[in-house]
């Protein structure tokens, strides 16, 4: 029992952070078809911006937060103005911004590199303590991610439901011609949904780094996981690559206790292997006939 609550506890964790990370990841894919590869890199500066605020600028670790914030989601912005919006109208947007983004990412990553040094930093932002259930010692930290991702998680789903925004949000995503029809201003969609991406990358890469270390390539890892996770649950599709998440966070923290640490990404890139074998379009996608 003390082990199954360890690999709860754990897998729970792990699977809230990289639903944070997906989310974005699959909006932006949902809304423009564009995969942003600079995504691992909006975290890594949410986390430095975090650290920054709270050990330079003296910065209570909430107004931290909400900062990290706030810049990422302006570097989202800045994606869209200089990257997104001169590709969108031209042949191979999909291609082309793929091949931005990356560059975007990199210069994003060498700066944090040049200001703040190669070497690993702590993230000053963290609680102190420990839940006893059992036998097994649970962190508050864990604790606190897991609230702070599941109010995420709310407030984005009752954003894309509840709100004009959100409508506007999923009419694009199904039909961008239709949408503009209907008076949708496509574009500002598309400005608030790399926002809001960039906003939650700021958010996952502050709680990723609050339970390991900051350095200027930590964002690699997680994007890859969150791309993972897109591609089981179905590109572009929210509330599949949350539930994805979750399982694959619980997966992952299950084979590190039995297998080992070394065999976990294996296990999750077979299973992308088994889920493409078996739906190419995901758990929580859908088909499309294309006719010739």
């Amino acid at each position: 029992m003390d082990v199954l609550i360890q690999i709860i506890a754990s897998g729970l964790t792990l699977g809230a952070m990289y639903a944070v990370a997906t989310i974005g990841l699959s909006l932006v894919y949902g809304s423009l078809n564009m995969l942003n590869m600079a995504h691992g890199a909006l975290l890594t500066l949410g986390g430095y911006i975090c650290y920054a605020t709270i050990t330079h600028l003296g910065f209570h670790p909430a107004l931290a937060l909400i900062a990290a914030a706030l810049v990422c989601a302006a570097a989202g912005l800045v994606i869209y103005a200089f990257a997104t919006l001169p590709l969108l109208r031209a042949e191979n947007f999909e291609t082309n911004i793929f091949i931005a983004t990356i560059g975007i990412g990199s210069i994003i990553e060498n700066l944090m590199l040049k200001s703040f040094g190669p070497y690993p930093i702590p993230q000053p932002l963290g609680i102190s303590g420990q839940v006893v259930i059992g036998n097994v010692h649970i962190p508050v930290q864990n604790i606190l991610i897991l609230v702070t991702a599941l109010t995420l998680m709310a407030a984005v789903a009752f954003l894309l439901q509840k709100t004009r925004t959100g409508r506007a949000i999923r009419a694009t995503s199904m039909n961008r011609e239709a949408a503009q029809l209907m008076g949708v201003r496509v574009g500002q969609v598309y400005a608030q949904v790399l926002a809001l991406s960039g906003a939650l990358a700021a958010v996952s890469g502050i709680m990723i780094s609050s339970i390991a270390t900051l350095t200027p390539v930590m964002g690699g890892d997680p994007m890859l996981k969150a791309f993972i996770v897109c591609v089981v649950a179905g590109l572009g599709n929210v509330y599949g690559a949350v539930i994805a998440a979750i399982v694959l966070g619980l997966l992952e923290a299950a084979t590190q206790y039995v297998f080992g640490v070394r065999w976990s990404f294996a296990t999750l890139l077979l299973l992308v292997i088994l889920v493409l074998i078996w739906r190419p379009y995901g758990l929580f996608g859908r088909g499309q006939v294309v006719r010739l």
